[in-house]
Parts: structure tokens; C-alpha cells; sequence
């Protein structure tokens, strides 16, 4: 048995809840999939500056814990923003864009092509769009404002970085920060959207407020998509883990491949950080729980207190299995890849990528974990690695070089 990340902190819960069997039907396609998707795919793919992602195998560290192979979905460069919210945030503004430009001009057949070139910019420029965010999303909702002509006003919390909010900033938003934790910022931009007229662009779903999440997953599951179309046909992903948040990415990924896959879809798990583990907690308790507190964890991207209800809607049933682990392991993770220390390709990893990465590692050193799992020599791992240094500084103190630095010894 592997001794990578001997020390490590992880709890695990079997879902009572999973239906292995379970058919990907309608109520699911009410919610991901279907021509949604195929829109959202064909809309994406006309973006300056499209392209799939990486999928980069990681050989040697999986020989290291007994397993065939891991399969390491590189966002770290998507679209310039570091991270696979590029691909949800923007497109729910390009979508609500749409929406109130055919409301305005009904008998218009509206293009993506209209709203990059301003066509319909006396329309565009008197919408607002607002969220709160942890970094990545409000940056990819300020992108889709500045790229397709609205005004925007990002919200963010006590504890989100200097960097981060600078990051927002320079896409033109208006960054406000708030007083508590993530989900008292989701409530402070609801409000003030109710108040001044703007509208709410938000990667987490809740009563009275669920269309615009679907189009953020949809943008989303185009990483799932990109990965079917790169594996070889013979090639079968046994398992994926999943780090957690409010779920979005997790939902997104797991209903892409269990609608495409059908009984062929692999084992889904969902990690998350010990001190914001709200999936773990709705888990244990059946249904949709809220974790309180400060939820100060190095993961900033998962410190999410409050599920996503249209994303648990879709875990609860195809999740087998919910992992906590702790802060350290994350920065031990980013430091492998940043190293390539087992002989495998050198990866610039922010904090919040790597939590997937490291329940495997976590899942298959411990071996009660990697029994129950059905982890053996056999498997093949598909894990997303969601953001790159989206906090440049932090990131350097982290590993002791830029991200430049890591590319270019890779």
C-alpha cells in the first residue's frame, strides 16, 4: 500500500440514497442534457478562443496506488481565466441576454453573432447582471458581461482574496465585498438585485430560482462532453471523483456521463473540505442540509455552506459515495503536480482543483475505502482538475514558483 499522503484526514459516507440502476429520464433532462445541452455545446464552441481542454494521463501516480490509470481534465487555462467557470458563468449571460433581446424584438431570429458584434446594444447596456462568488464564477459572469454588452456587479465575501477580487475587477465588474461567509453573499446579491433592478447570474439554485442555474451546468457539462470525445473508444472510466461545492460541477459532470453512458457510467464520488462539507452533511441527513460557520477552508472555490437544489437533485441518486478531506492534503496534491514527482506531466493546480484528485489518492490508501469503492488494478480515474492559479500569489507561496515557471518546465 502506497504511503502517499500518509497523514491524511478523510471521511467517507456510503449514500443510502444511490440507485446504481437507476435510467437517466426525464426528470433529469428537466435539468441537464438533451437539446439544452446541444445548444449550449454548439454555442460555446463559436467562442474566440474555443478549444477542449486537456486531458493528460497520470500513469506513474497511478501505478503508485495500485490503480490502471488517472485521468487529469486540465482547466488551467480555459479561455484566459484559469478555470471550467468560464464555461458556465458566461454562457447563463449570454442565454439571459438572448432571452431579453427576443423579448424586446419577438419576430428577430437573435445570433450569438448579434450580441458579440452590439446589434442589439441599446437593450444589452441597460441590463445588470450580479452574483456572488468565491472568485472563479464572478469572474466568468464579468467575462460574459463585458463580452456580450451588460453592465455587472460581482459580490464576494470576507474571506475571498485581494487577488481574486482584483482578477474580477479587470473585466470590468463592479466588485462589492460583503460582511460572513459565501452563502450570507448569495443572499446580499439577491437582495440588492431585487431592490435595483439587476439580474441575479448564479451558479447555485434555490427556491424561486432555478432557471439560470441550468444554463451555467449546461456550459459546464461541455467538459464531460470533451472528455467522451477524447478517450479511446476501448478505453472505459470506472470511476470519477468529484469535488463537491455547491455542487454545480459535480452535477454537471455526473449527468453528462450518465446520460451518455447509460449503465456503462462509472462509480461517482463527491469531496469536499472538511470545513465546508454541506453534500456530505445533506448526504448523511437524506436531504439538503446547510453547514454554518466561517467554513474557512484553503479549497475557496468549495467553501460552500448551502447545496444547490438542482444539483443535489441529480447527486443523490447517481453518488455513491461522499469523501471529506483535509486542507494540508490539498496543498501536498498541488505540490505533486506542480513537481510531477512520480514522472508524470508537470500541472499548475489551484487549491480547489485538486480536491477530487486527492480523495482518490485518500480513497485508495486507505484499503476499507478502496475496497468499498471497487478501486483495484484495474480501474481507470477521471478527475477535474478545475482551476489553475487563479490566485497567483497564493499560489506561489504555495509551491515556491509561478505558474509560468511550471509550464515551462513541463
Amino acid at each position: 500500500m502506497s504511503n502517499i499522503l500518509q497523514n491524511m484526514t478523510i471521511h467517507y459516507f456510503s449514500n443510502p440514497q444511490f440507485r446504481p440502476g437507476l435510467a437517466y429520464g426525464v426528470d433529469q433532462r428537466n435539468i441537464l442534457g438533451g437539446q439544452r445541452f446541444i445548444d449550449a455545446k454548439q454555442t460555446i464552441e463559436q467562442w474566440q478562443g474555443y478549444s477542449p481542454s486537456p486531458l493528460v494521463e497520470l500513469p506513474h501516480l497511478a501505478r503508485e496506488l495500485g490503480i490502471k490509470n488517472i485521468l487529469y481534465k486540465d482547466e488551467s487555462r480555459r479561455f484566459g481565466l484559469s478555470s471550467f467557470k468560464a464555461l458556465g458563468g458566461a454562457y447563463a449571460v449570454f442565454r439571459l441576454l438572448l432571452r431579453k433581446i427576443q423579448y424586446d424584438y419577438p419576430q428577430d431570429d437573435v445570433s450569438l453573432q448579434d450580441l458579440l458584434s452590439g446589434k442589439y446594444r441599446e437593450v444589452t447596456e441597460k441590463i445588470t447582471v450580479t452574483c456572488a462568488t468565491d472568485g472563479n464564477h464572478g469572474r466568468s459572469v464579468a467575462w460574459g458581461a463585458r463580452t456580450f454588452g451588460c453592465k455587472c456587479v460581482i459580490y464576494i465575501h470576507s474571506t475571498v482574496s485581494q487577488g481574486r477580487a482584483d482578477a474580477i475587477a479587470k473585466y470590468g465588474a463592479d466588485v462589492i465585498r460583503t460582511q460572513g461567509n459565501y452563502d450570507d453573499s448569495v443572499r446580499q446579491a439577491d437582495h440588492d438585485a431585487k431592490q435595483l433592478g439587476r439580474f441575479v447570474v448564479s451558479d447555485t439554485s434555490y427556491e424561486g430560482y432555478m432557471d439560470v442555474p441550468k444554463d451555467v451546468m449546461q456550459g459546464y457539462a461541455v467538459m464531460a462532453d470533451e472528455v467522451l470525445q477524447k478517450i479511446p473508444s476501448q478505453q472505459k472510466i470506472s470511476h470519477v471523483f468529484l469535488q463537491g461545492g455547491v455542487g454545480g460541477l459535480a452535477a454537471a459532470v455526473t449527468a453528462q456521463l450518465w446520460e451518455q453512458l447509460g449503465d456503462q457510467k462509472p462509480i461517482f464520488i463527491v469531496v469536499e473540505p472538511d470545513q465546508a462539507a454541506c453534500l456530505f452533511e445533506s448526504a448523511k441527513a437524506g436531504q439538503p442540509v446547510a453547514v454554518e460557520g466561517e467554513l474557512n477552508t484553503i479549497m475557496a472555490g468549495l467553501a460552500c455552506g448551502e447545496v444547490s437544489l438542482l444539483a443535489w437533485s441529480i447527486l443523490k441518486d447517481a453518488v455513491s459515495h461522499f469523501l471529506t478531506i483535509d486542507d494540508q492534503s490539498a496543498v501536498e496534491v498541488m505540490k505533486i503536480l506542480a513537481t510531477g514527482q512520480y514522472g508524470d506531466q508537470n500541472i499548475v493546480a489551484g487549491e480547489s482543483a485538486v480536491a477530487g484528485l486527492a480523495g482518490c489518492i485518500g480513497a485508495a490508501t486507505h484499503p476499507d475505502l478502496k475496497k468499498a469503492l471497487q478501486l483495484d488494478e484495474k480501474s481507470c480515474v477521471l478527475v477535474i482538475g478545475s482551476e489553475g492559479a487563479t490566485d497567483p500569489e497564493l499560489y506561489q507561496q504555495i509551491i515556491g514558483k509561478t505558474a509560468e515557471q511550471i509550464w515551462s518546465a513541463a
